[in-house]
């Protein structure tokens, strides 16, 4: 596993290549010279956490099964453009 660090600068200049290197293993982003956030592929994320599930899965929320939730009915007002005076 490789480590890459890349500044925040560099990050937003080369994001593509920050890509490629988490492909071989974690990228640090720094701010001010200080680790920041850390970018990794999904897998490797799932590998560190212990989760395997699919993102629906994830997204299904089994605890929150119980949880009453009301969808609006559509709005009958009219679009209208923005007033950015």
């Amino acid at each position: 596993m490789e480590i890459t660090t890349f500044s925040g600068r560099d990050f937003n200049r080369w994001s593509s290549e920050a890509r490629r290197a988490a492909n071989k293993g974690p990228v640090f982003i720094t701010e001010r010279g200080r680790p920041a956030h850390v970018l990794m592929t999904v897998e490797y994320y799932q590998h560190l956490t212990g989760s395997s599930g699919n993102i629906a899965d994830l997204l299904a929320m089994p605890a929150c099964a119980d949880t009453d939730f009301e969808i609006p009915l559509p709005s009958r007002e009219v679009a209208r453009p923005a007033d950015l005076a």
